[in-house]
């Protein structure tokens, strides 16, 4: 979520004045407007979650419907999204009365005191409010609650739920302020919802609790049951801790909202912390896709290099939350790397959590299935074989709804005259200086230009990310000036002849007028990636990327089996890209084709005896097509693989 708030090196663009105009990332919030929304508020009707809130008044409506005592946050998750596509000029059909209904239904809900939350409110429900921190998720809720309320009065200047959620975080800070119980949540995500609240009304009481919070983690004041204080990052305080740890959604939520404490507060010990913290994940327990928690068990994150590809967990909560760190560590430094994982994750391992129509959803989203697996999401039995239409914890789908309807706020950013474009995709971008428009075939091409719309007399500059994973890159002005530099770890530059330097950031600086050009080329050559030889799980092993996307091969496209294919570097860099339709009724993507080996049959015996040195020589060779990992399942549920074994 953006506002015109200033934070660490950099502005975030004000509210609307970023607008996707096409592309991919247009592509998708287009089918998020017709299809995800209508999907999602239809699923929420049929779940039960009005009625829980409805119930609260007409006790006749029937029992509480769910498990969990955090269904109001697919609500507000849902009322976030909302409230971006209703001040749309294409908002879905039914959208507005969806919001209303639901705002109604929670000012008539909520108590005296400010509190809310339909599952301990129940008046069937035994436990009390506030009775378990650890599982009640009650402060998780508000802080949904707290985003879609802000949400909602700079996008609409509906400020009815802000005065709910006002009066909620109201409660928490007499209740858990200073002078207060210290406690904290078993589950983090109000410590960054508190600070937008701060950032939307000025309150600094609320940038205060948030404090509080992140502080008061790993200080013994949570009770743990079911899992241990690693789970709940609860066993040293936050700058103490030594790695990601546990429920890996709550670890990128709490780092979140700590980045957005140190960047209201400007506390160091903090941002290193969360520097330290975040190098540790990239260097250790990120797969190839950015997805984030190795374990189906505790959803959690799991030891160092421990990233098997078939139990790959990596919640698309998790995707969302990591997106989340990595844009405010971004705004902190302006280190262009956290922008590369950003990217990353969000064409790979979040993107693939919602089905090629807009219906469907993986809860976890591994890089490998097995011919005989049948996928189960959500921890549930039975059901579709791979995507679901909705969850018994349906935490996932909602939070696709909101995140897809705000992509336009984490494309670019402003310090000073400099704008800074982050993530590239067909867009208008106005400042309060400089207006230009970007056209691009991203991430299927990696031409870029942008045009300026509009700009003063004074001298500007337009700073452009160069991803890791791009070398040979290279920049056109029109009208041609020289003036192109390289960004340092000031955003500063020396002139140089179109080269890039290591810090990703290449900057153009000129008195800019109407009409003139920008021309980013960033080459994308396939490429294959091994791993630390650390990861046994992919251990001689071999995946295939193209710029910003990572591909797999599903059983359907190739002969032989997949288990069964091996890689050489060189069949990977000399692979044919073109694009097709990979899926019936969704636009053509960009397919790789390649010559794969076929390995001899291998021994029955499940642990054979070695007489000597074996290698993976292939026996032949097959034709193989690779898809963009995300839209991996949307057809048969057939075997699928990102990682092959490498050919000797």
């Amino acid at each position: 979520m953006s506002g015109a708030v200033r934070a660490g090196r950099g502005v975030v663009l004000p509210v609307g004045e970023v607008e996707l105009t096409g592309g991919l990332l247009g592509d998708w919030q287009r089918r998020n407007r017709e299809a995800t929304v209508p999907h999602a508020i239809a699923e929420l009707r049929k779940a039960g979650n009005l009625e829980n809130l409805r119930r609260l008044a007409d006790p006749t409506v029937g029992a509480y419907r769910g498990r969990y005592p955090f269904l109001d946050t697919d609500l507000y998750k849902t009322l976030e999204g909302l409230a971006y596509e209703i001040g749309r000029d294409d908002a879905p059909a039914g959208a507005r009365e969806f919001f209303d209904e639901v705002v109604g239904l929670l000012e008539q809900a909520q108590a005296d005191d400010g509190y809310l939350n339909s599952f301990f409110q129940d008046p069937e429900q035994p436990k009390q409010p506030w009775s378990d921190l650890g599982w009640g998720h009650e402060l998780y809720n508000l802080g949904h609650l707290i985003q879609a309320a802000v949400a909602a009065n700079r996008r609409l200047g509906d400020r009815r739920l802000l005065t709910i959620a006002g009066r909620f975080a109201d409660l928490v800070v007499r209740k858990f302020g200073t002078d207060g119980e210290e406690v904290v949540d078993g589950h983090p995500e109000v410590e960054m919802a508190l600070v937008e609240l701060y950032r939307e009304t000025g309150t600094a009481d609320y940038l205060t609790q948030a404090q509080l919070f992140v502080d008061r983690r790993g200080q013994g004041k949570l009770k743990h049951t079911i899992f241990p204080a690693e789970y709940f990052q609860d066993n040293a305080p936050f700058r103490e801790l030594p790695s990601v740890t546990g429920h890996a959604v709550r670890m990128a939520y709490l780092a979140a909202g700590a980045a957005d404490v140190s960047l209201e507060t400007g506390d160091p010990t903090l941002l290193a912390a969360l520097e330290r913290l975040w190098d540790d994940m990239v260097a250790t327990k990120l797969y190839l896709t950015g997805g984030l928690g190795s374990r189906h068990s505790d959803e959690a994150i799991g030891d160092r290099y421990e990233l098997p590809s078939e139990r790959a967990y990596t919640e698309t909560c998790a995707a969302i939350a990591t997106m989340q760190w990595a844009w405010r560590m971004f705004l902190a430094t302006g280190k262009a790397s956290y922008l590369d994982v950003y990217e990353t994750v969000l064409y790979n391992a979040y993107a693939v959590g919602l089905s090629a129509d807009g219906t469907a959803f993986f809860y976890d989203n591994p890089l490998q299935r097995r011919p005989d697996h049948e996928q189960r999401s959500g921890a549930e039995s039975g059901g579709e074989p791979l995507r679901r239409s909705w969850f018994g914890c349906p935490c996932c789908p909602p939070n696709i709804v909101r995140w897809m309807s705000e992509l336009q706020d984490h494309v670019a950013a402003q310090q000073g005259d400099t704008l800074y474009v982050g993530v590239y995709a067909d867009a208008r971008i106005t400042t309060e200086t400089l207006a230009v428009s970007v056209r691009t075939d991203y991430p299927w091409d990696g031409e870029v230009t942008i045009t300026v719309d509009s700009a003063p007399e004074e001298e500007q500059a337009i700073a452009l990310r160069i991803p890791a994973w791009c070398t040979g890159a290279e920049i056109v002005t029109s009208p041609a000036d020289g003036a192109v530099t390289v960004g340092e770890g000031d955003w500063a530059g020396e002139p140089v002849d179109g080269a890039v330097a290591n810090d990703g950031w290449a900057l153009v600086r000129r008195r800019f007028v109407a009409g003139d050009t920008v021309r980013l080329t960033l080459p994308m050559a396939p490429r294959a990636h091994g791993s630390h030889p650390y990861l046994d799980a992919t251990r001689g092993a071999l995946a295939v990327a193209r710029g910003p996307l990572v591909y797999c091969v599903e059983q359907q496209d190739v002969e032989a089996p997949v288990d069964d294919l091996l890689l050489k570097p060189a069949a990977v860099a000399g692979a044919t890209a073109h694009r097709r339709p990979v899926v019936d009724g969704v636009p053509d993507a960009l397919v790789l084709e390649l010559t794969a080996g076929v390995a001899p049959t291998p021994p029955h015996e499940l642990y054979p005896v070695i007489t000597a040195q074996e290698t993976q020589t292939a026996i032949s060779e097959v034709p193989a097509t690779f898809v963009p990992y995300f839209l991996w399942g949307n057809r048969q549920a057939l075997a699928m693989r990102v990682w092959l074994r490498a050919a000797n």
